[in-house]
């Protein structure tokens, strides 16, 4: 088989598979999502809730953003967007949050943006920052409510049940885990750094000892007294 052939193959290959990704990328983008879905416990992030609008013949005019209520956030502040007023909603927890700043009683448990519209085709980002984060979970899931200019609502509230099968209505999640421990270097970097140490360290050397080997011969050609030059003797001539 020819190089040009096979390349063919492989170019043919990897354009299928980027077809495939770009069509089963707009059935995913169709759920409310939160971006990043991944964050560190402990922290603080900001997420954007994606709401892209699915119907062809009505508009996205409200969105409720439901916080987990088994894991209330301290502090919860939302990012104006042109359009849309966003309102916090607070609630008296159950139990008191303990935070670097003392004892948290109430915390925002939804929000609810409306006033705006998001037209069949399109998509809004609603960003809030949040924390900080527990650690006593592996995960926070956030229902969302997504109104319609028609009067229907989505429920994007469902939670995988563990049997793999995504639900039809999934609730925005973000997974929480540890940041991953920076690697080591590479061996071939430190050997390469220690040879140029060396090669630099031998360069430095061999300059110092030049300069003292010009130094003492200056020294002994000022310490030495010059030496006569030899006068040639003419023969005589006779008379």
């Amino acid at each position: 088989m020819s190089v040009s052939r096979t390349a063919r193959r492989v170019a043919a290959g990897s354009l299928l598979a980027a077809a495939a990704v770009f069509l089963v990328q707009p059935a995913a983008f169709a759920h409310v999502t939160v971006t990043p879905n991944t964050a560190t416990p402990g922290g603080y992030t900001r997420v954007a809730f994606n709401v892209p609008n699915e119907k062809p013949g009505a508009s996205t005019v409200k969105l409720e953003v439901v916080l987990p209520a088994d894991h209330p956030l301290a502090s919860v502040s939302v990012q104006p967007v042109p359009g849309w007023t966003a309102t916090p909603q607070r609630s008296k927890l159950p139990q008191p949050v303990q935070t670097d700043d003392g004892q948290v009683t109430e915390a925002v448990t939804s929000i609810v943006w409306q006033g705006g519209q998001i037209q069949p085709g399109q998509f809004q980002q609603f960003l809030v920052s949040l924390g900080p984060l527990p650690k006593d979970t592996g995960q926070l899931v956030f229902k969302a409510l997504q109104t319609y200019s028609d009067g229907s609502v989505v429920r994007w509230i469902d939670v995988p049940d563990g049997s793999g099968a995504e639900p039809e209505h999934p609730a925005p999640k973000l997974t929480l885990a540890a940041a991953a421990a920076p690697a080591a270097a590479e061996p071939a970097a430190a050997a390469t750094d220690s040879t140029a140490r060396a090669l630099g360290g031998g360069g430095l050397a061999l300059a110092i000892a030049a300069c003292g080997w010009a130094w003492q011969s200056r020294r002994r050609a000022k310490q030495d007294p010059p030496k006569p030059s030899p006068v040639a003797h003419k023969p005589k001539v006779g008379v």
